[in-house]
């Protein structure tokens, strides 16, 4: 009886020492993959057109620079010390 309870211990312990690290990265991507969706659920893209005209779009256009702009703005004022 005390062996097959060792081995059953053993049994578990590589069970869960296999399992664990497998779960937990599958938590940090899925983590990472919801950071990713809420930031561009919370985003504008700024580009410009053929034309030069300014666009503002919710999503990013493809083959062109963009800039992406948060829809929350921040809290304060933000000050640039470079006169243009």
């Amino acid at each position: 009886m005390l062996i097959l309870a060792i081995a059953a211990a053993v049994a578990a312990w590589w069970w869960f020492s296999r399992e664990m690290p497998r779960r937990q990265h599958q938590r940090e991507v899925a983590a990472e993959m919801a950071a990713v969706q809420a930031e561009r659920a919370n985003s504008l893209y700024r580009w410009r057109d053929d034309n030069g005209n300014l666009q503002i779009t919710q999503s990013p256009p493809k083959g062109r620079k963009y800039e992406r702009i948060s829809r929350i703005p921040k809290d304060g004022m933000e000050v640039h010390g470079n006169a243009e």
